[in-house]
């Protein structure tokens, strides 16, 4: 299986996901269990990506799964422009501890600057 299911049905794994990278892609930092923020950094990692490409086709899938129209505008012109010269990794993952009460281990995932 290409993807981590997150003890979620696909309708809601799917909407969490989403949620989240809209998150990072606004915030440039948050904080999630570490099985979410692999799962949250692979597609930010791609959303960047479509962002650099720049074009109208790309503009239209990034629009397409993050939820925000000012988020989109801020990834084609903001996050693009700042990872133009850089291949991959734009995303950090910091361990941060573990979650009090069920002890998962957390993690501060942001963009690398």
């Amino acid at each position: 299986m290409s993807y981590r299911r997150l003890g979620l049905r696909s309708d809601h794994r799917r909407s969490v996901l989403r949620n989240s990278v809209t998150s990072l892609l606004k915030e440039e930092k948050i904080s999630t269990t570490e099985t979410r923020a692999k799962e949250i950094k692979r597609l930010t990692e791609k959303m960047i990506t479509l962002g650099k490409r720049g074009d109208l086709h790309a503009r239209r899938q990034a629009a397409a799964y993050i939820m925000s129209d000012e988020v989109v505008q801020k990834l084609f012109s903001d996050i693009a422009a700042r990872y133009e010269e850089r291949n991959g990794g734009y995303t950090r993952l910091v361990k941060t501890g573990y979650r009090k009460g069920d002890g998962a281990p957390m993690v501060m995932i942001e963009l690398v600057e």
